[in-house]
């Protein structure tokens, strides 16, 4: 018997347009039977969020994965956080309990696990450029796949300026990365991310740059010195539409195994719906709407 199209699930992050998670759900929740709505809710600011998190708690909305750029503030607004959050002091999931209590959970981690053990050949030296609200889980992935050495640099990690005044650098630090100065014009910054990166096994993009609605990744790109990256490396970018970023394309430029996040995208979606449904998508159905959106959109 299927279900009636009561439950609905949502996506808060900004922008959103870009998303593929509508055709992903509306996949998933057709494959197991359902009838549920899975909507885009583009919230420019904190208010615009706490309303929707404020639906949730009502019932109004069932559940709600988070992106960029609200990780952080999705776990504040939480009742009660699950271990996976807690670990990584983000959360990309928001569930209502039988209770009405919202609870904050991380899918993105073993999403990223999954990822990296698939594509690397050796996850040990790493090197994750960006400090958002992706960036916690990324670390952790790396680590549970098997990194000891974890680098880390942002944009707003100022050269000549106190680490301690770096936007988030002791949340990072207390992870076990090493921070490393942004790069793109101090001659020492430079220096010491071209002889990281000369060792690195997997290095990670988890920025905005290059995605649909953000910058044209065109500067991210340019700040890797691909030509002192072993072609051993895996270059990985969470960014799925576009398919290809500069990040992406420089990689395979330099001959570098080179892949987007979509099947990050579809693993932790697929692991989202069985903390809200407790049932398991085929993740061969996620793949294939994804697949299609994507098509879709490039002939529009």
């Amino acid at each position: 018997m299927k279900a009636t199209s009561s439950k609905r699930f949502v996506l808060i992050g900004h922008p959103v347009a870009h998303s593929l998670s509508p055709a992903i759900h509306h996949a998933a929740y057709e494959a197991l039977g359902l009838r549920y709505q899975y909507d885009l809710c583009d919230c420019a600011d904190e208010a615009a969020v706490e309303s929707v998190v404020a639906a949730l708690r009502t019932g109004e909305i069932t559940g709600a994965n988070i992106t960029i750029p609200w990780k952080r503030l999705a776990l504040k607004l939480a009742d009660r956080v699950a271990p996976s959050a807690q670990r990584v002091a983000v959360a990309n999931v928001l569930a209502r309990s039988a209770d009405g209590a919202i609870v904050a959970h991380n899918t993105d981690v073993p999403a990223l696990v999954e990822e990296f053990r698939r594509l690397a050949s050796s996850v040990r030296r790493v090197v994750v450029i960006g400090n958002g609200g992706a960036a916690p889980a990324v670390v952790s992935a790396l680590q549970d796949a098997g990194a000891d050495r974890v680098a880390l640099t942002a944009r707003r990690f100022t050269p000549g300026e106190p680490e301690a005044s770096w936007p988030h650098a002791a949340e990072f630090a207390a992870q076990g990365a090493a921070l490393l100065a942004w790069p793109e014009s101090d001659p020492s910054a430079k220096a010491r991310f071209r002889e990281v990166l000369a060792r690195v096994d997997v290095i990670v993009q988890c920025t905005s740059a290059g995605m649909h609605g953000a910058d044209d990744g065109e500067q991210l790109a340019n700040i890797v010195p691909w030509e002192h990256v072993p072609q051993s490396a895996l270059a990985y970018d969470l960014i799925y539409n576009p398919a290809t970023t500069p990040f992406l394309a420089r990689a395979r430029a330099s001959g570098l195994r080179a892949e987007n996040g979509l099947g990050m995208l579809l693993a932790q979606a697929a692991l989202a719906i069985e903390l809200w449904l407790s049932a398991s998508p085929p993740r061969a159905a996620l793949a294939q709407a994804a697949q299609a959106a994507l098509a879709a959109r490039s002939k529009s």
